[in-house]
């Protein structure tokens, strides 16, 4: 009879292998694919917009506007048209990317690392601890997200990175209810008090345990969050309290230019559908995410 030593337990597969396996999982999927393709290419649009756009987004022209002075409607050299002041919509479209990806990205980011932080060890330690940290969950979700960030917006001088760390202080206490809830349950789990009884530190418990059974949430949740810091930026900036002028964003476009609603749709309508296929890329992608990696999910949403 023969022996076989050694650990014979399945190796589980790498991050790599997992990511790879997702992403052709989401590529088999019709709408995800979809929402895949509409990201990509909004982000080479973005990333390609010094070698794609055929003027500077500030670059103010002449034969940008009628005799009359009013904007061009699409066609000839302005692809899109021209706005107000004579500029090319579609490269102020394109630049205009970079600013709602950043804003979207960024904004997410940062919310989603304080409300995975917060519900974690609200979780984890309970107590004292936790219900101060709840309680100052519940504080910031009372206020409307939306009016809390026009407060902030309008407290801070108006810019780029403002608005990013504005977003971000308003988009976190959803998750972190949601990572509370599932740090609650995690730690009285066999494997956590298991991991307890042999002497294992909190960090040890905490990031190595608890952690990775809650990153599909995170996984989702941050993908589907990006599509509402998008709508929240154009928000802000058609409001005149987001990104100001003249750095373009698709939302201070509409702000400038909806006068010209009746007499030049197209100033309204490109940014406006622009803003509608990058939210619905996104929310496309985190449906199909949150139904491959929480099967129980698959056809309730």
């Amino acid at each position: 009879m023969a022996f076989v030593t050694g650990d014979m337990r399945p190796s589980s597969p790498g991050p790599g292998a997992r990511f790879a396996s997702i992403l052709g999982q989401l590529a088999r999927r019709p709408f995800a694919l979809f929402g895949l393709l509409v990201i990509a290419a909004i982000v080479l649009g973005a990333i390609l917009a010094p070698w794609l756009a055929p003027f500077a987004p500030e670059d103010q022209r002449f034969d940008g506007l009628t005799l009359e002075g009013s904007p061009l409607p699409p066609g000839g050299d302005f692809l899109l048209g021209t706005d107000l002041l004579g500029r090319d919509l579609y490269t102020r479209l394109l630049f205009g990317a970079r600013t709602s990806l950043i804003v979207g990205i960024a904004a997410n980011g940062i919310a989603v690392a304080i409300g995975t932080l917060v519900g974690i060890f609200a979780g984890y330690f309970g107590g004292i601890v936790g219900a101060v940290l709840m309680r100052f969950t519940d504080l910031i979700q009372a206020f409307p997200s939306l009016l809390l960030a026009i407060v902030l917006a309008a407290i801070f001088h108006p810019s780029l990175w403002i608005v990013v760390v504005v977003i971000a202080l308003v988009q976190w206490v959803q998750l972190a209810r949601i990572i509370y809830t599932e740090t609650r349950g995690l730690s009285e789990r066999e494997f956590v008090e298991a991991e307890r009884s042999i002497g294992a530190s909190r960090a040890r418990i905490l990031f190595r345990h608890i952690l990775p059974h809650v990153l599909p949430t995170i996984l989702v949740y941050g993908t589907l969050g990006i599509a509402t810091t998008v709508l929240l930026e154009a928000t802000l900036s058609f409001l005149g309290i987001g990104v100001q002028p003249p750095t373009p964003s698709w939302g201070n476009i509409i702000n400038e230019n909806q006068t010209y609603l009746t007499s030049a749709p197209w100033l309204v309508f490109f940014p406006g559908i622009a803003i509608v296929l990058l939210a619905l890329g996104f929310n496309l992608i985190g449906d199909a995410l949150r139904d491959i990696l929480d099967p129980t999910q698959k056809g309730r949403y």
